[in-house]
């Protein structure tokens, strides 16, 4: 496993990546694609990754998107310099921050085809 990987494995700072602004309604638009990025901040020049979220890994109950309140868990797997990964995090709604970390999964061999 490589240095990056190694390191984002620790709960660290993230915040929503979303353009042109991050905003809640912005992220209510991600998560209603169910597809979030998100940014670890403190790598050299930042981590951007994309996050498919797993539904039943997640709690988007917690969210007043109106409002800008409220906070949202999520978890979505992904391949991250050739390692499979799955994401952990939580974004508060109002700073549009959070804490986040990768936890390295281990990947199930492919069946070999039937002779």
């Amino acid at each position: 496993m490589n240095d990056l990987v190694q390191r984002l494995t620790q709960e660290q700072p993230i915040i929503a990546s979303l353009r042109p602004e991050a905003t809640a309604q912005r992220l209510k638009e991600a998560v209603d694609r169910g597809y979030v990025h998100i940014k670890f901040t403190e790598t050299r020049g930042g981590t951007e990754l994309g996050i498919r979220l797993i539904p039943d890994l997640s709690d988007l109950t917690g969210a007043n998107y109106e409002n800008s309140t409220g906070t949202i868990r999520f978890a979505g797997d992904l391949t991250l310099d050739y390692v499979p990964v799955r994401f952990h995090g939580h974004i508060d709604l109002a700073s549009m921050a959070g804490t986040g970390r990768l936890e390295v999964r281990e990947e199930v061999p492919a069946a070999a085809p039937a002779e």
